[in-house]
């Protein structure tokens, strides 16, 4: 019996250590030779400052930029409460809530697209879907002073398309378009 207790000890003990410490410290620097930017949080870097990651959506206001999907991460993208609202679809808050951003984003007599009024499974989505990025354009273009046709552009080039034309969908992502945006047209 005490064999058999200190070989179950020993046992346990040495995969801890190889399953609990050495693989994910073996598969980190992997990550760190192979994929450094991912590793580290796929930060956006500006003069030395962080100012965001393209991984997590940040809010956006005013008419100059690109409005990400609303948030149901605790008081707006954030990463510690991460998830959706559970609301079903006969929730009166829900109703509410897509009414209200419905009237928030509507800028001209088209259907404002579903991803501005409805927030996505985690809450913190960076993207946007391009049918979303062009109904802001005009917004956009008007308030910097900017051509259509140079916004458009802008959002063409920053969609980034399905992996192997097979795998999600396209989208944009609204921190680097901004940013983007902000290199072209300061604010």
């Amino acid at each position: 019996m005490k064999k058999i207790l200190i070989t179950s000890v020993l046992y346990t003990t040495v995969t801890a250590i190889l399953l609990g410490l050495g693989y994910p410290l073996l598969i980190l620097g992997l990550g760190h030779l192979f994929f450094p930017h991912q590793v580290d949080g796929s930060l956006i870097t500006r003069n030395g400052q962080v100012i965001g990651s393209s991984l997590i959506g940040q809010s956006f206001t005013g008419d100059a930029y690109f409005h990400s999907r609303p948030s149901a991460a605790g008081n707006g993208y954030d990463p510690t409460a991460s998830g959706g609202s559970n609301l079903g679809p006969t929730s009166a808050a829900l109703i509410a809530r897509i009414n209200a951003s419905v009237a928030a984003e509507k800028i001209r007599d088209v259907s404002v697209p579903v991803d501005l009024v409805t927030a996505s499974a985690s809450g913190l989505d960076p993207d946007i879907s391009p049918a979303a990025a062009f109904y802001q354009a005009p917004r956009v273009a008007q308030a910097r002073h900017l051509q259509l046709s140079v916004v458009n552009q802008l959002i063409e080039n920053h969609t980034t398309q399905r992996l192997f034309d097979l795998l999600g969908e396209p989208r944009v992502n609204v921190l680097e378009l901004n940013l983007a945006l902000n290199a072209l047209s300061p604010q």
